[in-house]
């Protein structure tokens, strides 16, 4: 079985300029699924969470409207910057009522990443505090693996 990921990402992208690239950058590749994680840069910048959560939600839609499979993530924590993490919480709150709406496969990557007394991120996920690093990569890799791939790679080979 072969199975071919694109990734699409663009470092530092909003979720306006994912919207933009969406059918390009999926519906034109006839793409079965769809990681969408977006929303930590336009937090960052202060831009609204109404606008955030209605640019995904767009996603989300716009890949069930053409067959895709879409799989929302939370945005991870961060580490030093406690004055985002309230926004954060609030952002993976909107995705996560929008997503149980669609019937869309939401994982959480916050939790995943985060101490749990404080929501901070875990230090060794991040060097500097705000990106990951190889080990958050591998973290939420695996995350996303065992809590989503996984299942349709068994599905494929199974044949169901």
């Amino acid at each position: 079985m072969n199975v071919e990921v694109l990734n699409k990402g663009v470092n530092g992208d909003l979720t306006s300029g994912m919207l933009e690239r969406f059918s390009k950058d999926v519906v034109d590749e006839k793409a079965d699924y769809v990681i969408v994680l977006g929303g930590t840069n336009d937090i960052g910048w202060g831009l609204d969470l109404a606008s955030i959560t209605r640019n995904l939600t767009n996603m989300y839609d716009s890949a069930r409207n053409h067959g895709i499979g879409a799989v929302a993530c939370s945005v991870p924590s961060i580490l030093g910057f406690d004055e985002l993490i309230p926004p954060r919480i609030a952002l993976n709150r909107a995705i996560n009522a929008e997503t149980e709406k669609r019937k869309t496969l939401f994982l959480d990557l916050f939790t995943a990443t985060s101490d749990r007394r404080n929501n901070r991120l875990l230090e060794d996920y991040s060097a500097d505090g705000l990106h990951l690093n190889s080990k958050g990569y591998e973290l939420i890799g695996k995350y996303v693996f065992d809590g989503w791939l996984k299942q349709v790679l068994d599905r494929l080979v199974s044949g169901n």
